[in-house]
């Protein structure tokens, strides 16, 4: 299997948004994808939305039914944000964004140009640019997904079977189905984890990861087999 192809990272059989990953050679693909889809008619306001939160553009925001979003909630379309989802006060939702169900962007979180699949939960400050992240992905107190390089040279994958260029500048964190990324925790730009990967809380970390992998304090990466707890 192509560990860069969409099937390695994710199930997105229940996702509404499949579409944004068609035609996609590498999962990073579908996030030049965004701007074309959140063409498609919006403007459909759903749930329970706190009279002082705010809504920039609300003809381009689309909320589904049973999301609470809170006051002092900021969210600037175009966007899509899915059914029974929780957006917390303080959160700035830049736009560019495109959420599953049962999600969670809380106080202080920022995110932009991120597509988050279904039961994704970034609750308390963290900050999300130009990245994915999977089903039942869940991100600590406080992590932060770097998405530019300091020299804003474009980012190139590296790993064991070569430089895999991916022609783009800005490229955050791409997270597999059920990751766990400890509180504090900062990934580089164009990092990449497999599914079921942990990350300690308080490590800066990039690369590539396969999936089951653990990322210590140590530095050192440990795969799990599928039995280990």
């Amino acid at each position: 299997m192509n560990n860069f192809a969409t099937a390695y990272f994710f199930d997105i059989q229940d996702f509404e948004h499949k579409n944004l990953f068609e035609n996609c050679q590498y999962v990073w693909e579908s996030l030049n994808q965004l701007t074309d889809y959140l063409k498609q008619p919006l403007g459909k306001i759903e749930g329970t939305i706190s009279p002082d939160a705010y809504l920039i553009n609300p003809d381009l925001i689309s909320i589904g039914s049973g999301t609470v979003v809170e006051a002092g909630a900021y969210i600037k379309g175009p966007c899509i944000i899915g059914k029974n989802c929780e957006i917390r006060h303080g959160a700035y939702i830049r736009g560019g964004v495109v959420t599953g169900d049962h999600c969670v962007i809380g106080h202080d979180t920022e995110i932009k140009n991120t597509i988050l699949l279904n039961h994704v939960a970034a609750a308390h400050f963290a900050y999300l640019g130009d990245s994915i992240l999977g089903n039942n992905v869940n991100l600590g107190a406080g992590v932060k997904c770097a998405n530019l390089k300091l020299n804003h040279q474009n980012i190139i994958l590296r790993t064991d079977s070569g430089r895999w260029p991916t022609g783009k500048r800005k490229l955050g964190l791409i997270a597999g189905d059920r990751c766990q990324i400890g509180c504090n925790a900062v990934s580089n730009p164009g990092t990449l984890m497999g599914p079921d990967t942990f990350c300690y809380p308080g490590l800066n970390f990039g690369g590539f990861y396969p999936a089951h992998s653990v990322l210590s304090p140590s530095c050192k990466v440990v795969v799990r087999t599928k039995s280990q707890p």
